[in-house]
């Protein structure tokens, strides 16, 4: 009888698109998505050592970027393949999209192919909560957010669900993106506030969050804008040549980063010396390091994105989508009779017992005749 330990592993791959994320999200609802994806971000990251870790991989153009994302522990493998394009917008165009794939080490096999478009905004938003956790004050209750574009709902839902945020006040150059932002929080029970001047959206906040997307040097915050007690989001600079932050405004502040390899080639960190002071947010979740010391201390999470957070909204996607039951199966790898004989799936049909058979000489001169006339 055949050994069931040596029977073949499955082949499919679990398929989720956007519109089954989208059902997860609406079955759970975003509060409880983001917070549960907060948790598995943090418990991830408390085990940092067991990651196998590298910088993404970037392919730069005049006019956006495209990475890959690998991570991996002992026994899965991730990776997320993602864009950056700012001017996709004109085209109708999200300025990010992404999909990463969740493996098996043991035998390599895709396990899980998703969407991660939406689940990038989703994990990105829980992210920069659980940062603020650590490092924000405990009794914050207002938030800046400038940038109001595709991310904006997520980090303002991420900020009251996890942190209790109850004020977001908003700046954006684009008013439609502004008016946009507005009509999605309707009914979420945060109070909005459109300002005028990144000045005026700054002032008196206890969080200020810069989610821009323009691939450039920009220095949104300046020194003279940040006040004592102030916790510093900033996720827009996340490439070589795309900063939102003065460099001295690093030096006002205690700088923390995700992988600081990464983040010192793509944070508004590009700006200082390799020998410039910041922790990785894992030693502070794992007690290891401080994050706020005082109320006047003025904290920055420097955040670029990184793979391990991908791996996290990966493993939480394939766990609800179990549970719920959704998805498809995918035939991306060959079911093969015999592991070798890879040939077998575009080898011709055989051919007849008799046409096997040795051939007559003058058979076979006749035939190869009436193939030259047929040519």
């Amino acid at each position: 009888m055949k050994n069931p330990a040596l029977s073949q592993p499955p082949t499919q791959t679990q398929f989720l698109s956007v519109q089954d994320v989208a059902t997860l999200v609406a079955k759970a609802g975003t509060a409880t998505t983001l917070r549960r994806l907060a948790d598995y971000i943090a418990i991830d990251y408390r085990r940092w050592q067991d990651f196998d870790k590298c910088a993404r991989v970037a392919s730069h153009s005049t006019d956006g970027v495209i990475e890959l994302m690998p991570i991996s522990d002992a026994t899965t493998y991730a990776f997320k393949y993602v864009n950056g394009h700012p001017k996709n917008t004109r085209l109708g165009l999200p300025t990010v999209m992404a999909f990463g794939v969740l493996a098996d080490v043991a035998t390599g096999i895709p396990l899980l192919l998703s969407e991660l478009t939406l689940s990038t905004a989703l994990r990105t938003a829980a992210m920069s909560a659980v940062a603020a956790r650590a490092l924000a004050r405990p009794n914050s209750k207002s938030m800046a957010l400038i940038g109001n574009g595709a991310q904006a709902e997520f980090q303002a839902l991420a900020f009251q669900h996890l942190l209790g945020i109850e004020e977001i006040r908003l700046f954006d150059t684009d008013a439609l993106a502004t008016a946009k932002l507005m009509r999605n929080l309707q009914g979420t029970g945060l109070r909005l506030i459109v300002c005028n001047s990144i000045a005026q959206v700054v002032r008196g906040a206890d969080i200020v969050t810069t989610v821009t997307a323009d691939k450039t040097n920009a220095t949104i915050l300046t020194p003279e804008l940040i006040e004592p007690g102030m916790h510093i989001n900033g996720v827009g600079g996340d490439c070589p040549g795309k900063t939102e932050l003065h460099p001295d405004v690093l030096r006002a502040a205690s700088v923390f980063v995700q992988y600081e390899p990464q983040t010192r080639i793509e944070g508004d960190l590009q700006q200082l010396p390799p020998d410039f002071a910041v922790t990785e947010l894992w030693q502070v979740l794992r007690g290891e390091a401080p994050g706020r010391t005082s109320e006047a201390q003025i904290t920055l999470f420097d955040s670029v994105g990184f793979a391990l957070e991908d791996y996290s909204v990966l493993r939480y996607l394939r766990d609800v989508a179990a549970q719920a039951g959704l998805g498809q199966k995918l035939s991306l790898l060959p079911e093969l009779a015999d592991p070798k004989d890879l040939f077998s799936l575009i080898r011709p049909a055989a051919t007849s017992t008799s046409a096997a058979k040795p051939s007559n000489p003058r058979t076979h001169d006749l035939a190869q005749a009436a193939l030259a006339l047929a040519a």
